[in-house]
């Protein structure tokens, strides 16, 4: 990687891609040279062969620079460059006003970021900051509420943690579980018995099983008890020891299931509850538990929080930019005296 200073007449940087392949760099179709330009819109910036040029003002040049060359490093690190990945950077070198030397260790994902290693070698790895707070809760805490807005990662995560802590002999057995509540479509339209109606409430904990357990080991896990997936009413009447449990969609649990959930608590049990409060689905007479729960226990000894937002997404770009689009729209109708969300 080399860098040469056309002068400062000129006002040009050019950055030299030697080391790398430079569609490694680029992205799929230059999607990660898009977003660059994106990040420095009063910069002009073209690739050539395997070099990408700006031209513009000295500041911002520098920023750039800086962020190409630190973009550059992570590549050579992880092998792989994602628009989101540039996004993080972006905004660590903002907050060192765009000239910190030092790099942003939650871009490296170094050894310590990998949680477990799946099938077919797939490192699972805290992706951002978020996600290393909620592993670090984890490892703290026998109770943690991980709350934000969908594609954060926080139910990934959580069955990853879940996962290791079963292959570490931590705990015996895991208990993944969700409210089956009806989110626009009518379960007695569904084909097949009662289990079948269910499964897709639970597809998203099954599809995250399936990256990290070899099937035939998943479906003895499963047939055996050792891994039970099942809706949130089937908790009522037990007691949940020895186990690795948990709650996801928590924002669709009514008050008296949330509070039948956390009295489930047995020893050595250890609980995760993932929710986002902006998409509840329950029926307009009924109340989310959640909040509530958030409430009366924030605070209490023994119990994490870790608070999820926009920048924690690790789905497409442009589901931060919906996210984005919705937040703006509820404040204007929370300003216009509008309800606001359950």
């Amino acid at each position: 990687m080399q860098i040469e200073n056309a002068g400062l007449l000129t006002q040009e940087r050019r950055i030299l891609i030697d080391r790398l392949n430079p569609v490694d760099f680029f992205g799929p179709h230059d999607s990660n040279l898009r977003f660059i330009r994106s990040l420095f819109p009063k910069l002009s910036i073209l690739s050539r062969g395997d070099e990408i040029v700006a031209r513009g003002e000295q500041t911002d040049l520098e920023n750039f620079a800086l962020l190409v060359t630190r973009s550059l490093t992570l590549l050579e690190s992880k092998g792989q460059l994602s628009s989101h990945d540039l996004e993080l950077l972006h905004k660590k070198l903002q907050e060192g006003s765009g000239v910190s030397s030092d790099f942003p260790e939650v871009l490296m994902h170094g050894p310590s970021d990998v949680i477990l290693t799946g099938n077919d070698g797939l490192q699972v790895r805290a992706r951002t900051t978020n996600q290393k707070r909620l592993v670090e809760a984890a490892y703290k805490y026998d109770l943690v509420f991980a709350i934000g807005p969908s594609g954060t990662g926080k139910t990934y995560t959580a069955v990853a943690l879940a996962v290791k802590a079963m292959r570490n002999k931590e705990v015996r057995r895991i208990i993944l579980t969700r409210p089956a509540v009806e989110a626009g479509e009518s379960l007695g339209f569904l084909p097949g018995d009662l289990r079948e109606k269910l499964d897709p409430y639970l597809q998203p904990l099954y599809d995250a099983l399936r990256d990290m357990i070899p099937q035939e080991k998943l479906r003895y896990l499963m047939e055996n008890g050792l891994i039970q997936i099942a809706p949130l009413a089937y908790m009522r009447g037990r007691t949940l020891d020895n186990a690795f449990v948990i709650l996801d969609e928590a924002q669709n649990a009514t008050h008296s299931q949330m509070k039948m959930f956390l009295t489930r608590m047995g020893q050595n049990a250890r609980f995760i509850i993932t929710g986002d409060l902006t998409q509840v689905d329950l029926p307009p007479k009924q109340r989310s538990g959640l909040p509530e729960a958030l409430r009366l226990l924030q605070g209490m000894e023994g119990i994490g929080f870790v608070f999820f937002d926009r920048h924690d997404v690790v789905r497409h770009p442009l589901v931060r930019k919906v996210l984005e689009a919705y937040e703006a729209a509820e404040k204007s109708d929370e300003t216009q005296g509008g309800t606001p969300p359950r």
